[in-house]
């Protein structure tokens, strides 16, 4: 079962203290403390695990949050940054002696450039309301996660999330320029720009996907790109999913990288049809959804050759959008997925690990084996084309026993997935849910050498504490590695 670090007792022994000089820095409504106001906070979208915060800040300036950073770090209190709360790895669990620092004030455009095709926003501001800030000028932000309405472009960071067409397009850390962030001392400090790349130290990709470990986001400039000419899906059903992992297979082997290109096994299809009426076909154990986009022209050929190569894998179904209303209706369906298994199950674990193309075939007869041995439902969405995939197991967290049968077997999943030559994680991050798996594919040096990482920004282990790391380690002892706050490495970095 999940174990997150001890207590403070001494910092929840001065709660009262410490909500009153939080009062003072963020004023208003900006600090929650009641216990049914923070219950709406316990949890993120993993669900299975919950815990109240100390307190619940709110901040709506750069300085409230600089200057609670600061006053946590003087005063030795953990603190986990958090967006909209679906994060899926529990990278937004709060700790019983933890500020909880809300990041959803934080939600406007700033501005938008569209002459270097970027817009810069605050970490609030949803997925999909950074496509809808630009698309009357034929403008879109590509990373597309199933959550998009929802999810902030902060949590996007923090996990480094893809989505539907992260294939062609790239997942956040491909679509991100520019950062302004506050370190734990509160220090803010900016990396990047509306330039296509920096010099030195990749510190972009290093906060990408850093699980609020490292500083927390304040401000995010992102690269929009222009609509497609023409977009056009098609729908493939196939009699088995090996016969659908070999036509992924053989269209990217050909050269072909679609815009999108997931796949769904059938209790999968049946959920998202029930849920979504997209006209899904029922008779078959795997959908392929291929979108092809650019000029007419070069979609009608790849439509062609993908609809020879489906034919060849032994497709039964296949139908082709005849219209942008069909199309989105293709992916109505699979992006829906999640909360249509939701009315199949009680509960459900969404798994986020990732392989190699060649080897779906193999991981989804592994996959039916532990399901079998675990007792437990599975129903599976990829992101095929790139190989991450996200089984649900399906369970009843009312019935004794089940949801440690979940966990184990997710957790056998994900050694699956590392065993044949993949990753942990794709795109959800590890957060707590993945944790006690990183020895699975890092062996201690590697560990250690993350951790370096984190004790150069954060030597006390304030930040998210608990996430990420199965061990924290005292930075001060790890060989003399610690490096001190005025050895950050990014010295050329403007401070304000």
């Amino acid at each position: 079962m999940l174990k997150m670090p001890e207590q403070d007792s001494g910092v929840v022994a001065r709660r009262a203290t410490i909500v009153s000089d939080l009062r003072d820095i963020v004023p208003g409504e900006g600090v929650v403390d009641t216990l049914n106001e923070m219950r709406a906070f316990e949890t993120d979208a993993l669900t299975a695990y919950r815990q109240m915060p100390l307190v619940v800040v709110l901040p709506e300036t750069v300085d409230q949050v600089s200057r609670v950073l600061a006053y946590c770090h003087k005063y030795g209190i953990r603190v986990v940054p958090r967006g909209a709360g679906t994060s899926l790895s529990g990278g937004a669990l709060p700790l019983g002696d933890a500020v909880l620092l809300v990041m959803s004030r934080f939600n406007q455009v700033l501005e938008i450039d569209y002459p270097n095709r970027a817009v810069v926003v605050q970490p609030g501001v949803t997925n999909l309301g950074i496509t809808h800030a630009v698309q009357e000028e034929g403008f879109y932000y590509a990373p597309d996660p199933s959550s998009q309405i929802a999810c902030s472009i902060g949590g996007n960071i923090a996990e480094n999330s893809g989505g539907v067409h992260s294939l062609k397009y790239g997942l956040t850390t491909n679509n991100v320029l520019g950062l302004e962030m506050v370190l734990i001392d509160g220090d803010v400090v900016r990396i990047g720009g509306k330039h296509l790349d920096s010099e030195g130290y990749d510190l972009l990709a290093l906060m990408t996907g850093s699980e609020g470990l490292l500083g927390v986001v304040t401000e995010v400039t992102v690269r929009i790109l222009q609509k497609p000419e023409t977009a056009r899906a098609v729908l493939v059903g196939f009699p088995t999913s090996e016969e659908a992992g070999q036509c992924v297979a053989d269209i990217i082997a050909a050269g072909i990288i679609p815009g999108g290109m997931e796949m769904m096994d059938r209790p999968a299809i049946h959920a998202a049809e029930d849920f979504v009426h997209a006209d899904y076909p029922l008779d078959v154990e795997a959908l392929l959804i291929v979108e092809l986009d650019g000029p007419e022209a070069e979609v009608d050929h790849l439509l062609a050759e993908v609809e020879a190569m489906a034919s060849r894998n032994g497709a039964s179904t296949l139908r082709v959008s005849q219209s942008e209303a069909e199309r989105a209706t293709f992916w109505a369906g699979r992006k829906a997925a999640f909360p249509a298994v939701g009315r199949i199950s009680p509960d459900y674990f969404c798994m986020d690990g990732t392989i190699p193309r060649k080897e779906l075939p193999r991981v989804l007869a592994g996959m039916r084996e532990l399901s079998e041995k675990h007792g437990l439902r599975v129903a599976n969405v990829f992101h095929a084309g790139d190989g991450n995939l996200h089984p649900l197991i399906l369970y009843d967290a009312n019935k004794p026993g089940e949801l440690a049968a979940a966990e184990a077997f997710g957790a056998d999943i994900l050694r699956l997935c590392v065993a044949v030559g993949g990753v942990l994680t794709g795109e959800h991050g590890v957060g707590v849910e993945k944790r006690d798996l990183m020895p699975e594919m890092f062996n201690e040096d590697d560990l250690d050498q993350q951790m370096r990482v984190k004790c150069a920004f954060d030597e006390k282990h304030l930040l998210n504490p608990g996430k990420v790391f199965p061990q924290l380690k005292n930075c001060a002892e790890m060989g003399r590695m610690h490096i001190h706050r005025g050895q950050l490495p990014f010295p050329d970095i403007p401070r304000f």
